[in-house]
């Protein structure tokens, strides 16, 4: 490892392996935030220890080098193994016909980043909007009220929770946030030090700090089963997760697995069922595969509560 400090030279360099049975791409892109530049991911974000840029590049088949920048660059350099998702362990996943063949054609690993906010921000500003426009409103989160990033990207970095706790709705409807919204991000931001963050070496009973943390965001007013799944696959790489709620995935789910091209929620969880632990990791594969036609036939709806906010 090296010790320097510039713009351009990062804090911190390594060398780490990659599984050659894996898609690179495929594993950093379930991540969300890294932004796949060429041969590289990069991601900018606020860690316990401060911000960071983390640039992650495929040398060759075997191979990742990472280079990290800012005060945060120990931490993401430590956190690299889980965002590749070292320890998902997908050797009892064994799906069949159509399925087996996307999973051959495209195996990813799920990792995870530890960081509920970062995943949470972009999960409940894309609820009931189009994507487009939640993209537009994080990046103005990002401009507006975000400090630089370091290392050579320059980026804007989320604002933090401490800064969020001073905002106001007002601020957000700059932003084209409605007051729902704004204010489950608000109530977030005030809920963040009761999380716990895992440390990079996890106690053995880990899994239960996860579902704690859950289980306090999940208290949340305005964070519903589909948010919660998000924040769930993202920040804790759990396999299982389901985003109940979603306007896409239970259609998309529908077609890959059974041509058909209209489901609900609840057909869509009868679906999944048979693939528990992975639910998420048959999401991800249908997603990655191909969308159901914007036209066609709907199934017969059944009731099927979903709590307030998605």
């Amino acid at each position: 490892m090296t010790s320097q400090s510039s713009e351009t030279t990062p804090d911190i360099s390594s060398v780490v392996h990659f599984d050659t049975r894996y898609s690179f791409r495929s594993t950093i892109a379930g991540l969300k935030s890294p932004v796949l530049l060429g041969p590289s991911a990069w991601w900018t974000t606020n860690t316990p220890q401060g911000p960071v840029t983390l640039e992650l590049k495929r040398l060759d088949t075997e191979t990742i080098s990472t280079n990290a920048w800012g005060k945060g660059s120990e931490w993401a350099t430590n956190k690299v193994p889980d965002l590749l998702g070292v320890d998902d362990d997908s050797n009892s996943f064994a799906p069949e016909d159509e399925l087996a063949k996307l999973w051959k054609n495209n195996k990813f690993r799920l990792g995870r980043t530890d960081l509920v906010w970062d995943s949470a921000i972009g999960a409940i500003l894309s609820q009931k909007v189009q994507v487009t426009k939640a993209m537009q409103s994080l990046r103005g989160l990002r401009n507006m009220f975000g400090a630089v990033a370091p290392g050579p990207l320059r980026s804007k970095l989320l604002p933090t929770p401490p800064q969020v706790c001073e905002m106001s709705y007002t601020d957000f409807h700059r932003l084209g946030v409605e007051r729902k919204r704004a204010e489950t991000i608000i109530r977030l931001a005030k809920e963040m030090p009761r999380l716990k963050v895992q440390p990079i070496t996890r106690p053995v009973n880990y899994l239960d700090q996860d579902r704690l943390n859950m289980k306090r965001i999940a208290s949340i007013r305005g964070i519903g089963s589909w948010t919660l799944g998000l924040i769930d696959a993202v920040a804790y790489g759990n396999s299982d997760a389901v985003p109940v709620g979603d306007y896409h995935i239970p259609n998309t789910v529908a077609w890959n697995l059974h041509g058909i091209p209209r489901a609900t929620d609840a057909e869509m969880l009868e679906m999944l069922e048979p693939y528990r632990p992975h639910r998420w990791r048959v999401i991800r594969l249908c997603k990655a595969n191909s969308s159901a036609p914007k036209y066609g036939p709907r199934l017969s709806l059944r009731g099927f509560g979903i709590s307030e906010g998605r």
